[in-house]
């Protein structure tokens, strides 16, 4: 691909968050609109802003990237991101909305009316934030300079001052537009082209999935999971879900209990729909580009392959498009990243006001920033999987806790929570 077509790929996608953004700001004035959108947003633009935010590098390009590497234990990892929110839906998502709290230190405070124990929750927050978003600002490093020729560090730098303007400006109420939109874009830029690279192969008598071969060991660059490994991965992807603090705090922009349990369902359904396209990337990269694996680069197999399969013009499109998107996805999800962030350590730090949140925002962006710049990228979906089992081990139990057991004490949450 021309380096001069991602350019241009990054540059439209970067102004097109920040134009929305600008329109956001238009309607954003209250505390509540920086905070929770005011609390209006309706379920289906709840859930693709959800969605926008949720799939992030580890689902747009991880996921081919671990099929490309392990064949068939690494369809827990799609499967898992999804039915997660199941669990959100049936636990959690409509306790959560009615209890009127603005981030999950907030519901904390009010469930066990313990500062301490609001404070520990904080830092957990922040911590799984920035974990969160190194990945993302490692994504956006490989994106740049396979498909520009870049520094890797322009790209982390890039998220950062697009996601710091748009947060800045217009808070929740803005990035709600942002992520809506980002959502469609990244399903969009994943159908087309592999719908394009599937008929191109299916007219040029090209093998699809080699009578099966897709799915052999001999392709396999990693050791078999065991069950124990593969147990633990679904439950660490099921119970994680509910621990992330930028789904959660989406759920606080619902206008009551019922929409929010709306917006999962929908959620559910958008994500099912979405996780077919890596899944069928992966599986033609086991084909077309086994030696991404070998060489250490499987997590640029949907950003290489259609380039690989269509050739010319059309083939520098289609690659055009899957960086876009790829682009849309780290803007997105450290944008919800940033903002559950900034809500918690504005709160924490600097009294809750709207001059407050924006000085959060700034330093829960920077401060990943740093981290990405002086450590190298592993496998995106691995090291998002890590921050699921981090949540599923501290924040998720003290939400499902707190809603259905009224046993629950400050000092076994915070046990509970550092142990």
């Amino acid at each position: 691909m021309s380096p001069a077509i991602g350019y241009t790929a990054l540059v439209l996608v970067a102004l097109s968050t920040l134009l929305i953004g600008i329109y956001g700001l238009r309607i954003s004035r209250t505390t509540g609109d920086f905070y929770v959108a005011s609390r209006t947003v309706r379920p289906w633009w709840n859930a693709s802003a959800i969605g926008g935010e949720y799939l992030s590098a580890a689902s747009f390009l991880g996921i081919a990237g671990l099929i490309l590497v392990s064949g068939v234990d690494a369809l827990w990892f799609p499967i898992g991101y999804t039915a997660g929110y199941l669990m959100l839906l049936l636990f959690v998502a409509a306790p959560l909305r009615r209890s009127g709290a603005y981030t999950i230190p907030d519901f904390a405070q009010a469930r066990l009316d313990s500062l301490l124990v609001r404070r520990v929750t904080s830092l957990l927050v922040v911590v799984v934030g920035w974990l969160y978003i190194v990945p993302q600002l490692h994504g956006a490093a490989l994106t740049v300079s396979i498909t520009t020729g870049l520094p890797a560090w322009v790209g982390p730098l890039a998220v950062v001052v697009v996601v710091c303007l748009s947060v800045v400006t217009g808070g929740m109420r803005s990035i709600t537009f942002v992520q809506a939109f980002q959502y469609w874009l990244k399903l969009t830029a994943l159908a087309v082209p592999v719908v394009f690279v599937l008929v191109h192969l299916g007219s040029e008598g090209l093998p699809i999935t080699d009578g099966g071969r897709a799915f052999t060991a001999d392709l396999d660059t990693t050791a078999d999971a065991s069950l124990y490994g593969t147990i633990s991965l679904v439950i660490a992807l099921l119970f994680g879900t509910l621990g992330l603090p930028h789904v959660l705090v989406r759920f606080y922009t619902n206008p009551d209990g019922a929409s929010a349990r709306r917006t999962t369902l929908i959620v559910l359904g958008l994500l099912s729909v979405f996780y077919l396209f890596p899944t069928v990337y992966g599986i033609l990269g086991r084909i077309h580009t086994p030696e991404l694996a070998a060489g250490g680069a499987a997590d640029a197999t949907v950003l290489l392959l259609p380039g690989r399969i269509v050739d010319g013009a059309t083939g520098d499109l289609l690659s055009a498009l899957v960086t876009a998107g790829a682009f849309a996805a780290f803007l997105s999800t450290t944008s919800g990243l940033v903002v559950s962030l900034a809500g918690v350590v504005s709160q924490e730090f600097f009294q809750g006001s709207v001059r407050g949140f924006r000085r959060a925002a700034l330093l829960s962006a920077l401060v990943p920033l740093v981290v990405a710049l002086m450590t190298d990228s592993l496998a995106l979906a691995g090291s998002v999987g890590s921050v699921f089992a981090f949540t599923a081990s501290t924040l998720c139990p003290l939400l499902l806790l707190g809603i259905w057991w009224r046993g629950l004490t400050d000092a076994g949450a915070i046990a509970g929570m550092l142990a």
